[in-house]
């Protein structure tokens, strides 16, 4: 079965953590690996199939250098924008985002989509 999920993972000085995410690791429950963003403390992953289970786990139990500096937006292929998830308490919680609002769905992965209600009549900015 074949689905789109692109991920970005922001994070000041991250480069020593996310360095072994930038490598082929088969212990890891999710598979492919992060490419970094030139000139930013950013990198980027493409996954093709619903192969990444854990990944949101995975990263959020790193040691982080500055921890509320990390963002992860994510996009699923049914996803009409990507979601920010942000560290709090140690643990990675998405951040709602104006004019979003997310609906079940049994077959995405997080078990729901993320759409734009923008026509419903909320606020241009």
């Amino acid at each position: 079965m074949s689905r789109d999920c692109e991920v970005i993972v922001i994070a000041f000085g991250g480069g020593e953590v996310m360095e072994p995410l930038t490598r082929d690791d088969d212990r890891r429950e999710w598979h492919q690996r992060f490419e970094p963003i030139p000139g930013m403390d950013a990198w980027a992953i493409d996954f093709w199939r619903p192969n990444w289970t854990g990944l949101l786990r995975h990263l959020e139990q790193l040691t982080w250098p500055f921890p509320h500096s990390v963002q992860i937006l994510l996009r699923d292929q049914d996803d009409e924008c990507f979601g920010l998830w942000m560290l709090h308490d140690g643990s990675l919680k998405e951040v709602p985002l104006p004019c979003t609002v997310r609906h079940e769905n049994d077959v995405a992965p997080l078990g729901s989509i993320l759409v734009r209600t923008d026509g419903e009549g909320c606020p241009a900015d």
